[in-house]
């Protein structure tokens, strides 16, 4: 089916609209932003309700302060550059708000809620029947065409449907399939951050642990050293005894005094490399690897390219999943417990 001469301005117009709502999409409802717009540190824009929705999975223990307010203070990621963003005491409501974007999204509502060149929208009229506009969308052949062409034409046998109807399900269907692959993303991000946290902790245990006993260690010859230091004070005040008698008496209490000391273990130091933590090393390749692998099912896409629009009313983001989203969610080998003598290489 061809098209009359003034379709190319339309679809470049439409194209050009098409690219403006782009990049007016939220990452999070992947809908188009809602007011108030406000703007993270790292640039990037995000709904209000969004930002607080985000922040709100991210510190599930928080609770609000007072009725009716917001968050106060916190943080959480962008989702579209996972920069951290730290809130004030006023939380989401203290982020600024982004009015150029506001009014950019007012302009384009406009912009869409009138026709796309009136004289241009005439012009779509069928090649054939030249007094017929194309309102319908053929199933079979995937191209838009008019009633006659179904009724009379080369499209008599064929099963169409509304224009905007298949226009419509087709672009749900691809916000669906987009918030659902989003959404198994952030499971990812969310496993590996959960796993590095859980990495970290272990390495704080053992880091705490060895400072203690390092501090004991250092308490233990310190009470050693001073009780040395008193021990040989007294020896020397003993040796300036001037009776023989009584100097006699005090060295051999002295004597036995020293050779016990001298006999106290200093076994418990720390054996070499004890402030070593190269057991906490972890090698990621082979996952980093695999989320560079990761791709849509190939049965899900098979059945996609041999269904066509047909089923876009049926939700091709039911029927494509990731590929492997359990391999994924194991990043690593688990930590061995810390009193192993070698860990994860």
């Amino acid at each position: 089916m061809n098209f009359a001469v003034g379709l190319k301005p339309l679809l470049a117009e439409a194209r050009s609209m098409e690219s403006l709502e782009k990049q007016l999409i939220c990452p999070i409802c992947l809908e188009m932003f809602t007011k108030p717009v406000v703007i993270l540190p790292c640039q990037h824009n995000l709904c209000r309700k969004c930002a607080n929705d985000v922040f709100q999975a991210s510190n599930p223990l928080w609770q609000s302060r007072g009725s009716g307010a917001g968050p106060s203070g916190g943080r959480f990621r962008c989702p579209s550059c996972r920069h951290e963003v730290v809130l004030d005491r006023h939380g989401v409501y203290g982020l600024q708000r982004n009015l150029l974007v506001e009014n950019i999204i007012d302009i384009y509502k406009q912009e869409s809620a009138r026709p796309l060149h009136a004289k241009a929208e005439q012009q779509l009229m069928c090649e054939e029947h030249e007094d017929e506009r194309i309102n319908i969308y053929c199933l079979r052949c995937e191209a838009p065409t008019c009633s006659l062409c179904k009724v009379f034409g080369a499209h008599k046998d064929c099963e169409v449907a509304p224009l905007p109807a298949v226009y419509q399900r087709q672009k749900e269907n691809g916000r669906r399939q987009k918030q659902h692959v989003g959404l198994r993303f952030d499971s990812l991000c969310s496993i590996l951050e959960e796993r590095k946290k859980e990495l970290l902790q272990s390495i704080a245990r053992e880091q705490e642990a060895k400072v203690q006993r390092v501090r004991g260690l250092i308490r233990q010859y310190g009470d050693h050293l001073e009780a040395s230091s008193k021990l040989v004070e007294t020896a020397i005040q003993a040796m300036e005894e001037p009776q023989m008698a009584v100097y006699l008496q005090h060295s051999k209490e002295l004597l036995k005094k020293i050779t016990d000391m001298s006999k106290v273990s200093m076994s418990s130091r720390p054996e070499p490399g004890y402030e070593s933590m190269d057991h906490f090393s972890i090698n990621v390749d082979h996952v980093a690897e695999m989320l560079r692998t990761i791709d849509f099912q190939p049965e899900a896409l098979g059945e996609d390219d041999g269904d066509g629009p047909t089923d876009s009313s049926e939700g091709v983001g039911d029927e494509e999943s990731l590929e492997a989203p359990e391999a994924a969610e194991d990043v690593g080998p688990r930590q061995k417990p810390l009193s192993s003598p070698h860990g994860q290489h």
